[in-house]
């Protein structure tokens, strides 16, 4: 088994290698017919540089899909090579093998996932408990990026990377899949169309079809859940993405915005690295998060100084109700409830005053609010739903 720091003196040569997995990029099609990622790998003899690992597999679900910080691969017969001054490995999938192995202390040798050639050797033990027994005391490098941001910061069509918790993964349609990401503060307020008759069309999520309650009620109640996108080119991401609950760094974002809301893309540059609990990075989340709650509870990050944020509900008199946010009101459990939320209002429908009644003389309008949780649908009805509405546009507009 060859140390990584020896790897640079052995050019075109087949060796076998055993690391840590401290960083990976997300499987995608390759620009031939195999998917490939690139694996970030140390081990006790170097830790920078990080070792590059390219494996190209023609099953998306053969290549290694890392499940926790630490594990560890063990590869046999890789292919080193040298471009300029880098010095990287080739897993070919004509000669080449890999294992992945927990990277927690254990008398168990038995790898979580191998490709079809591998065989574990009793030599190879040794390496892996060695290994095993590094990571105890060694803190591995959690990375440090320039362009590291908070989703409160995002700007569009700008590439960065983030420090977040990843909540989910969901196949939204056919070979579109969506990460669920978070980081516990709100993507920045987009304004939005104000010709109302172009309104009614405005979307309540970015995915086609309404997501199960199932996954939404897992969502946290306070800052922006973000959607990742992953094309096709990702495979079935769902099925080998395996961080979810985890926090992680992952580079080379790209944000847009689609009908008002945000969303991020995962491109080919995209990669993912595994932190600790106790990471600064992460600690420092937490802890944004905990004095944002204890200095504002649930009021949005940006209602101090936006003035088209609305106060609403406050218009029921129930002002000793605590703030709360459109999540809230998603993940309720009860069939009623009174909440008190910060929103904007973002389309009105009907959005002609002269349709506002019914030929009975009733009233029934639909207003589309959102905060940085959520946006939804809420109806105005009865002898009141148009006073209301005089209220809520004189809010929103500052003449109130």
């Amino acid at each position: 088994m060859m140390p990584l720091r020896d790897v640079k003196d052995h050019p075109k040569r087949k060796v076998n290698l055993i690391g840590i997995v401290v960083e990976f990029s997300i499987p995608r099609m390759s620009e031939g017919t195999d998917y490939c990622t690139i694996l970030k790998v140390v081990d006790r003899s170097q830790q920078s540089p990080e070792l590059s690992v390219n494996v190209f597999i023609d099953d998306v679900h053969q290549l290694p899909h890392i499940r926790s910080r630490r594990d560890i691969i063990l590869l046999s017969c890789v292919r080193i090579e040298r471009h300029k001054q880098d010095v990287y490995a080739v897993f070919n999938k004509s000669f080449s093998s890999f294992a992945l192995f927990d990277g927690k202390c254990s008398s168990v040798f038995s790898p979580y996932q191998t490709s079809p050639a591998f065989c574990l050797l009793d030599s190879d033990k040794p390496f892996i408990t060695s290994l095993r027994n590094w990571c105890l005391t060694f803190q591995l490098d959690p990375g440090i990026s320039p362009y590291v941001v908070s989703l409160n910061d995002i700007k569009e069509r700008e590439y960065v990377d983030l420090v977040c918790k990843v909540l989910g993964v969901c196949e939204v349609s056919s070979n579109e899949w969506v990460l669920f990401i978070w980081d516990g503060t709100d993507v920045p307020p987009l304004s939005f169309n104000t010709k109302l008759e172009e309104q009614n069309s405005t979307r309540l999520q970015i995915e086609s079809v309404p997501l199960p309650t199932s996954i939404i009620s897992n969502f946290p109640c306070v800052g922006t859940v973000l959607r990742v996108i992953a094309d096709q080119a990702f495979g079935k991401l769902g099925y080998h993405f395996h961080s979810i609950g985890q926090w992680v760094r992952i580079r080379n974002i790209l944000f847009e915005v689609d009908s008002g809301l945000w969303k991020g893309f995962l491109t080919c540059a995209s990669k993912v690295r595994l932190l600790s609990e106790n990471d600064n990075s992460v600690a420092e989340c937490k802890r944004n998060l905990t004095e944002r709650l204890s200095r504002s509870g649930r009021v949005p990050m940006s209602s101090y100084h936006v003035s088209n944020f609305i106060t609403v509900l406050t218009l029921t008199d129930y002002e000793s109700t605590k703030f709360a946010t459109l999540m809230d009101l998603l993940t309720f459990s009860k069939d009623k409830g009174r909440f008190r939320c910060i929103v904007r209002v973002v389309a009105i429908c009907p959005s002609q005053v002269k349709d506002f009644w019914s030929p009975a003389g009733l009233s029934r309008i639909r207003v589309t609010l959102e905060d940085p949780t959520a946006r939804i649908h809420a109806l105005l009805c009865g002898e009141d739903a148009v006073m209301q509405l005089y209220i809520l546009l004189m809010l929103k507009f500052g003449l109130a």
